[in-house]
């Protein structure tokens, strides 16, 4: 395959970006497109020119480290999948791809194509964990959890952190990735001893830190690599409207 790929090359978050235009040739339909990037990197070090930054690190679709906005979408036009997953045969001969770091205010730049996503660090510090002593491990079947609920909190916990929300909201919200993080633990009997100040704090610091406000349009659950449901959002906000009231 012969590709055209339309890179976005920024020094710092102080400096001014731009797009730079790169040939390539010979790549495999088989290849991933970090794969891709890799071979990239390889030519632009042969001639003594800077390699395109970018984040990875598992190259399973576990870890969210691989965050790029590829033709208009985060992760590329593949469904359920992150970038390391994304296939160069998702993409014709001769192809133009346009290829963007996330573009959100609690996301900087930190070179080209790497963001710091350090901010939703900061929103799991706030509560997204269990602190209180539980003790020995319990015979299982000793705590009864409903099938459904323990299917919903897994479904919750399978968000990987990517930023691919964030990325795809006009108002660059945080709701779902906030709510799938409460939702884990909302669902849980071992979650909810600490569910009040939870959602508080992590609402908080998510408003502290400049993500914008849901704006209803579904497009974080369109774009999300794990399927994490809108409905964790409506989870969230029954929660903290709990936690405000009672």
């Amino acid at each position: 395959m012969k590709l055209i790929l339309k890179i976005w090359r920024q020094k710092n978050a102080k400096s001014q970006g731009k797009f730079v235009i790169y040939s390539l040739d010979n790549i495999s339909p088989n290849c991933s497109f970090l794969e891709m990037l890799d071979i990239l990197n390889e030519e632009l070090i042969q001639k003594d020119e800077d390699p395109v930054v970018f984040d990875h690190d598992c190259r399973e679709g576990i870890c969210g480290m691989c965050s790029l906005y590829i033709n208009g979408h985060p992760h590329g036009p593949d469904d359920a999948v992150t970038a390391c997953q994304l296939h160069m045969r998702k993409f014709k001969d001769g192809d133009t791809i346009v290829i963007e770091p996330w573009r959100a205010k609690p996301f900087p730049v930190i070179k080209d194509l790497m963001v710091d996503r350090s901010a939703f660090d900061k929103i799991i510090q706030e509560g997204g964990y269990i602190s209180v002593n539980t003790g020995g491990a319990a015979e299982a079947n000793n705590i009864l959890i409903s099938k459904e609920a323990s299917e919903l909190a897994m479904d919750a916990a399978a968000c990987i952190g990517c930023g691919a929300c964030v990325a795809a909201c006009k108002n660059a919200s945080a709701m779902l990735f906030v709510s799938a993080k409460v939702s884990q633990f909302a669902l849980l009997p071992q979650g909810k001893i600490e569910a009040k100040q939870r959602v508080k704090k992590m609402v908080k610091m998510m408003d502290k830190l400049g993500f914008g406000n849901c704006t209803n349009t579904y497009a974080c659950e369109a774009e999300c690599p794990k399927l994490i449901s809108r409905s964790n959002i409506a989870r969230m906000n029954r929660e903290f409207m709990c936690a405000k009231i009672i």
